[in-house]
């Protein structure tokens, strides 16, 4: 007999609430509470910490731009002006003006920044030949230079950045050459126009930035050559990074944005870098993760005191609640459990059990409504117990007790443990096509358990049931029920084991 939907909501809610309000539902509400808070706060942070990365990663882009743009634009200007020099050069009406016209011809302004210094002219053989800066032309061969041996041995090079080197007619401060070719009308090698320009541009350039604490920013040739880096340092100027990862990431795609760990001194940076469009140049801005998060860190650290000092309060308070509530509890449930209650399975035991079948037999003589009874008996629980020990035959016990339970559905049926390995299940209101198809749910279930049993001959724990159901307005006491399916189990088990007997009531 179903109960009304609106009976059922009522018990479902009345049962609801009495679960929060006992006390393992109350510490459960405040433990959910505090995991809810928890979850939302961590979500939070996990949102500040991508923002944090985010802001980081468009600063570095910016100041990335703002680096790119003026070496591309300085290069550009120096460039143009080698180029005009080539092209002089290779005019035979300029090279045949006087030599101070004919400097001030190939030689303008371009070339006289802060940082640029003279643009020579070399012959085939590496000497200067022209000066920018000094007539008559200083003496000096530069043959063994990379700037010059690039050219002589390659004619398609183009503009050609050397490696940082120290120049011998700037007493050795630390120098970059942009360098080009000069082809005489054969097509043969005619020489090397060089324009110097001092590493202190890239620093002063760098130097401006604000990159955080540990962060850095670097020029760095497509060859691996360090131009400069921030902080400055004059041993890392020239060094060679090829083989480091972070530098193999950076050479993959023309641009991006990575993190990783410097070779040079271990810290972990997000790294967003650029190939210059035309230049043999890459830049790059690193903040430090340790910047970047900083702030965030102190929040997160404030935030956890907070939630620390949040989930004790709520903590204590649903504990002292649970524990007045378990308080007022516990001597009578202790004595209910005790009283109704198996304490190997947590069924209901042999004294409830007939306390209950005496009931419902008595309601069933009154009514004239069928009432069944199984018996169920675990197939060979003492070869099992034998050949396993008794700690596996408890848990044994304790997974078909909670299997028949889980196979009963309504609230007037009635699961107990009879004694030993045996179980009785009361069906009040129910016939005997319907005792026989729960026997069979529950004879099913238990042998879905899969539970290993070498001494069966189905190789697992099995179940025989007895059934009985009493009919019309016939007069049986407990004990005539309760002897009827005993025998129908005798029939279950004699006849081969894991099957269901049914006993007819008449």
């Amino acid at each position: 007999m179903r109960l009304p939907f609106s009976a059922l909501a009522r018990r479902t809610v009345s049962t609801a609430a009495s679960r929060v309000l006992s006390p393992s539902g109350v510490i459960a509400a405040g433990v959910l509470l505090i995991l809810f808070t928890c979850g939302l706060c961590a979500w939070v942070l996990f949102e500040s910490r991508n923002d944090a990365y985010n802001h980081a990663e468009e600063n570095a882009r910016n100041l990335m731009l703002v680096i790119e743009r003026d070496i591309a634009r300085n290069i550009e200007l120096y460039d143009l002006s080698l180029q005009a020099v080539v092209d002089g050069v290779t005019d035979p009406q300029v090279m045949a003006l006087p030599q101070k016209l004919r400097s001030g011809l190939l030689f303008d302004r371009a070339a006289s920044g802060k940082y640029l210094g003279s643009i020579f002219v070399m012959n085939e053989r590496g000497d200067i030949i022209l000066d920018s800066q000094f007539i008559p032309t200083r003496v000096g061969n530069f043959a063994d230079r990379d700037y010059f041996t690039i050219h002589r041995d390659n004619s398609n090079v183009g503009l050609f950045i050397s490696k940082p080197y120290a120049s011998r007619l700037r007493n050795g401060a630390l120098t970059i050459a942009l360098s080009r070719r000069i082809v005489n009308p054969d097509g043969s090698f005619g020489g090397v126009v060089v324009g110097t320009l001092s590493v202190d541009y890239f620093r002063a350039l760098l130097n401006g930035l604000s990159v955080g604490e540990h962060g850095t920013a670097a020029v760095i040739e497509t060859n691996g050559t360090m131009i400069t880096r921030l902080p400055y340092d004059p041993k890392v100027v020239g060094r060679n990074i090829r083989s480091a990862p972070v530098f193999i990431r950076a050479m993959a795609t023309n641009e991006g944005a990575f993190t990783g760990t410097a070779s040079i001194d271990g810290i972990r940076r997000l790294y967003v870098y650029k190939h210059l469009s035309g230049l043999p140049i890459i830049v790059d801005v690193a903040p430090a993760e340790s910047d970047i998060y900083a702030e965030w860190q102190r929040r997160v650290w404030r935030l956890a005191i907070v939630m620390a000092v949040f989930s004790a309060i709520l903590g204590a308070g649903s504990l002292l609640l649970s524990r007045e509530l378990m308080r007022r509890q516990r001597a009578e449930s202790k004595l209910q459990h005790l009283a109704r209650t198996d304490a190997l399975t947590g069924l209901s035991n042999r004294g409830t059990f007939d306390e209950t079948l005496r009931k419902e037999c008595q309601q069933a003589n009154r009514t004239g409504r069928p009432l069944s009874l199984l018996f169920v008996d675990i197939d060979q629980f003492k070869a099992y117990n034998d050949y396993y020990g008794h700690q596996a035959g408890d848990d044994v016990l304790r997974a078909v007790a909670q299997c028949i339970a889980l196979c009963i559905r309504r609230p007037a049926d009635h699961v107990a443990r009879y004694g030993g390995e045996e179980f009785v299940v009361t069906l009040p209101d129910t016939d005997a096509t319907g005792a026989t198809n729960i026997a069979e749910t529950i004879r099913h279930a238990v042998f879905d358990l899969d539970i290993e049993h070498a001494q069966s001959p189905y190789g697992r724990v099995t179940a025989s049931i007895g059934v009985v159901t009493s009919q019309g307005r016939a007069i049986y006491d407990s004990a005539v029920l309760v002897k009827m399916a005993d025998s129908a189990l005798y029939e279950a088990k004699s006849t081969g084991r894991n099957r269901i007997c049914e006993a007819s009531c008449v």
